[in-house]
């Protein structure tokens, strides 16, 4: 006995036909709309602004190393940045193979904050390719096989390579921070490494280089720690400006504020004495100067090398000190013939 097909079924069927479909085909599935997943564990450390500031600042950094490699290694390159991400370190530690030699390049903050270092990689064939340059070959570099080590000398070259790269470091970040490379070194073992925790965030800035016969990647990976540190310190550094722009009642003692804890040398010159070379040529240990100075004479106290007030100089508990008599007005401050000479002997007491 056949089937009887319920209303519901005939209706399929009769739609199904309407669509040219035959009976037995199934309707097309919607696709799905795909959503980026987020890890609620580990949530983002730094806003789309922040990136964007980095990508600002390697732009600049592509274009400086790019006009410093040109006339060094006599070629025409091109250097852009094709991504700025943030990441767990993991993510950029296994892309590097064992074979692979990264560059830790340790920063030198205003702060003087002792941060992990930002780790460099290029990849072999765009090292090679500029080794054989700096050597006055064409860069006519094969490509390298998957367990293509460095030799010593190689090491050598790569590391002079990459006091280009390095250096442009501070130029590129000038705008934002006093930023410079304090040191560097070459890290030959990547899985090795442990300064850079395995979840720790990181921002990674994605390089394309293209010159002759060779293209590749560079990558930058700046461990969230440093960036945080950088980030606070830009932050500071706006506030400060925005308060004295702005015209902010406290923004003088803001500003005093941050420079209380400076450091700065004081200097007291006592005197100065003139001797013919013949005099200076033969002194000798235990020998007197006479510097025509008494005790209640008058001196000059020096703030970060300006002069700030003028003193009595006298003794206090069997030591040399100075009692501050005037405070010098800036346009009180005229050049004396005796400032411009270059006495043969001076003495200065901190």
């Amino acid at each position: 006995m056949s089937d009887v097909l319920s209303q519901s079924q005939i209706d399929m069927l009769l739609n199904s036909m309407k669509e040219g479909n035959s009976g037995a085909a199934k309707p097309e599935e919607k696709k799905q709309k795909e959503y980026k997943k987020y890890d609620f564990y580990s949530p983002k450390k730094f806003t789309r602004e922040r990136l964007k500031i980095l990508k600002g600042i390697h732009d600049n950094y592509c274009r400086i190393i790019v006009s410093q490699l040109n006339g060094i290694l006599r070629m025409n390159c091109e250097i852009e940045v094709i991504s700025v991400e943030e990441q767990r370190y993991h993510e950029f530690g296994n892309s590097l193979g064992e074979n692979d030699v990264m560059v830790l390049l340790y920063m030198k903050l205003p702060d003087d904050s002792k941060n992990p270092p930002i780790v460099f990689h290029i990849s072999q064939l765009l090292v090679t390719n500029m080794i054989d340059r700096m050597l006055g070959g064409e860069g006519d570099t094969a490509e390298l096989p998957v367990e293509y080590t460095y030799t010593d000398i190689e090491l050598a070259l790569y590391e002079r390579l990459l006091g280009y790269f390095s250096g442009a470091f501070k130029d590129s970040w000038k705008n934002y921070i006093n930023l410079s490379v304090e040191n560097r070194r070459l890290e030959q073992s990547p899985s090795m490494f442990q300064e850079i925790g395995m979840d720790e965030t990181i921002a990674i800035i994605m390089l394309e280089m293209k010159i002759p016969n060779a293209s590749g990647y560079i990558s930058v990976c700046i461990p969230g720690n440093l960036l945080t540190n950088i980030f606070s310190i830009m932050d500071k550094r706006r506030n400060v400006e925005s308060a004295y722009d702005n015209g902010i009642a406290n923004s003088r003692e803001i500003i005093m504020e941050k420079l209380r804890n400076s450091a700065l040398d004081m200097k007291v010159q006592l005197g100065t004495a003139k001797l013919s070379f013949r005099e200076v040529y033969g002194l000798k240990v235990d020998d007197v100067i006479d510097l025509n100075k008494s005790k209640g004479s008058d001196v000059r106290l020096y703030v970060a090398g300006q002069p700030w007030y003028d003193a009595k100089l006298g003794v206090h508990k069997n030591s040399v000190a100075v009692q501050l008599d005037e405070r010098i007005e800036k346009e009180e401050i005229e050049p004396t013939t005796e400032e411009h000479e270059q006495p043969a002997e001076e003495v200065l007491a901190e």
